[in-house]
């Protein structure tokens, strides 16, 4: 199992996450790339951490939104989101090159990861970007999103997430965040519903609706308000449950340069 993190969403003198430590405990790194946060010495800096760790650097596309932090959907026309997906994907991995690795896979962020849920041009319209760049480029999206039956159709290789904290509605949907009880704190409760994405390949969703689902890799948000402490936790459970820990990316692509 993967377990990653969202990381580098800081923006000048202003710092949102602990990459550092997060970086210590996470497998895949989702680094910002300076749509949604993040500015070049941001990236720059969190890829050669995770280049130090070992960790696969991911790049975390999105819209251009700082002010909103990318979690309010834009109505783009599609050609110019693919060349700003494009664009995202090639900073990054600029910066990842200069640390020594390079993107080994794209996960959209915040309203754009849940619009691709729906979101047939758009989803269209970043799956061009990632071919465009690199057609062995993995994915990474929510079970049952429009983008991963598209991009697999496009022949990119397609991985599932899981989401360690944040509530899961009956469609498989996630919870609102505006909503009470969208995003989970307690360490303990989000390490035990690792374990059960993990082993037995389900979730429960808000009213008890056990899910089935396909999950690759584990998300603990670096925003989330301790963040650190539920990724260790969550990694230490999944340990103790005999989950072996490695980026999702490790049997498909080379990190290094």
């Amino acid at each position: 199992m993967d377990l990653n993190a969202d990381v580098g969403e800081g923006f000048g003198r202003w710092e949102l996450t602990d990459d550092a430590a997060l970086l210590d405990v996470v497998t895949s790194a989702n680094v910002a790339c300076g749509f949604h946060a993040g500015d070049p010495a941001t990236m720059l800096r969190a890829c050669e951490l995770a280049a130090a760790r070992g960790v696969a650097v991911g790049a975390h596309v999105g819209y251009r939104d700082l002010v909103g932090f990318g979690r309010r959907f834009v109505d783009v026309d599609p050609a110019a989101l693919t060349a700003d997906v494009l664009y995202q994907i090639g900073a990054l991995d600029a910066f990842a090159r200069a640390a020594g690795t390079r993107v080994a896979y794209v996960k959209p962020h915040g309203a754009l990861y849940n619009a691709l849920v729906r979101h047939e041009a758009q989803a269209d319209a970043v799956v061009d970007a990632v071919r465009a760049y690199d057609p062995t480029l993995p994915v990474l999206g929510l079970p049952g999103a429009v983008w991963l039956k598209r991009a697999e159709v496009a022949g990119l290789p397609v991985r599932f997430e899981g989401f360690a904290d944040r509530a899961y509605e009956p469609t498989g949907a996630l919870v609102d965040r505006r909503r009470p009880g969208a995003v989970l704190h307690d360490p303990g409760e989000i390490a035990a519903r690792c374990v059960e994405m993990a082993t037995e390949g389900h979730v429960r969703a808000v009213d008890g609706r056990v899910l089935r689902l396909r999950v690759d890799s584990l998300c603990v948000h670096g925003d989330t308000p301790g963040a650190v402490a539920i990724a260790r936790a969550v990694r230490r459970a999944l340990t103790e449950a005999g989950v072996a820990l490695r980026p999702f990316t490790a049997d498909q692509r080379k990190l290094s340069a």
